[in-house]
């Protein structure tokens, strides 16, 4: 059961374990984690490296092979008979069934940030069912009684005022009575910002009063947000499966059309995978999407395409819908779409015929617990 150095398996990978007993180690994190019941059907491995002894859980290929073939996790919640829109505790067993099953190791420097990571990523999920945003190309607003704008560092917190709640009344119109406009991209970092900050509330307040006065001095967004806050799995040449997404991923539909990927707001589409098989509809939360439904949409936008009075690329999203909805009744025109976008995408800047809109990477957020945080914030 034991080897020397790290292992290859999948699964959740959990440094500082203090026993030799691996047994009653797996057992102490799959209890914390509400997933005794799993023990059966848990591999268990233990090592040591350069940094340390490590506990490696992972389902048995007999098992994810039964629930989710080919590491397809779409359908999981229905395997599974899981509720998680009415049951919490089912989308917390249905994050950790899926991290499990990670075709590639999910790290944790200990259980508690394991435990924080389940957390944050069942925050992020019940944040991005809630989040719908006003769809402008040119415009952009937040709650002004929680945020202020500045050319120089764009929309920054107003002194006083809550992250948390300035967040959430800009993301989600049931709080707020309004709608507010911004892209797809900052929504979803928004969204993860928020079940970050919710967690840290609770495990490491003084890392939440850092974000808070760093949003009152400039915002943290693009690229700088990704390097800060998440981690990614994945990669161009060694791609996740097409069909694995744990609850809480952030991931990106591409449209594979170089003429209407010119048009503002459509080079494609940045979203959370809420579980269950659906996908946060930022303009219309109350209509998640699926797999299929996001393929079928992108793919109609190079129909929808015309020039405005400006000569500016657009999309017309009225013209396209009873398209979508034709294809989505027709099946041998869904199935001809589907293997068109359930490709993976080419790289940036890469166009072909061939199509794919699959994205090879998820994004989750980092350690946050006091003392193996890897959430380092910038200089204001």
């Amino acid at each position: 059961m034991g080897n020397q150095g790290r292992p290859a398996c999948g699964g959740i990978l959990v440094r500082g374990n203090q026993t030799t007993d691996a047994i009653k180690e797996s057992h102490a994190v799959l209890s914390q984690l509400a997933a005794l019941d799993l023990a059966p059907h848990v591999r268990v491995e233990t090592g040591a490296d350069a940094l340390g002894p490590f506990l490696c859980l992972r389902l048995n290929d007999e098992q994810a092979q039964s629930w989710a073939p080919g590491h397809d996790t779409l359908q999981l919640c229905d395997t599974l008979h899981l509720d998680t829109l009415n049951q919490p505790a089912d989308l917390m067993r249905e994050i950790v069934v899926t991290l499990l099953m990670g075709p590639v190791a999910f790290e944790f420097p200990s259980l508690d940030e394991l435990l924080s990571a389940v957390r944050i990523r069942r925050n992020i999920v019940l944040a991005a069912r809630k989040t719908t945003l006003a769809f402008h190309t040119r415009e952009v607003d937040r709650p002004p009684d929680c945020w202020t704008y500045n050319e120089d560092r764009g929309f920054t917190v107003l002194p006083g005022v809550s992250l948390i709640a300035a967040l959430t009344k800009a993301t989600q119109p049931e709080v707020s009575g309004s709608l507010y406009a911004f892209s797809c991209y900052r929504a979803t970092e928004y969204v993860i910002l928020l079940g970050i900050a919710q967690e840290l509330e609770k495990i490491n307040p003084a890392l939440l009063q850092q974000l808070q006065t760093m949003w009152t001095a400039r915002p943290i967004a693009s690229g700088e947000f990704h390097e800060v806050f998440l981690r990614e799995q994945g990669s161009m040449d060694e791609p996740l499966p097409p069909r694995y997404f744990v609850p809480g991923d952030r991931t990106w539909f591409r449209n594979p059309d170089e003429p209407s990927s010119e048009a503002s707001g459509f080079e494609g589409s940045w979203v959370m995978y809420l579980g269950g098989g659906l996908f946060s509809n930022l303009w219309k939360h109350e209509q998640p999407y699926t797999l299929a439904r996001k393929c079928v949409e992108i793919y109609h936008w190079r129909l929808g395409l015309y020039l405005d009075e400006n000569g500016e690329e657009r999309i017309d999203e009225a013209r396209i819908e009873p398209m979508i909805e034709a294809a989505l009744h027709n099946p041998a025109e869904l199935q001809r779409i589907i293997a068109v976008m359930e490709r993976y995408r080419e790289p940036r800047g890469v166009y072909t015929d061939a199509g794919g809109c699959i994205d090879t990477t998820r994004e989750f957020a980092r350690w946050v617990r006091p003392g193996t945080a890897d959430l380092v914030l910038p200089a204001q």
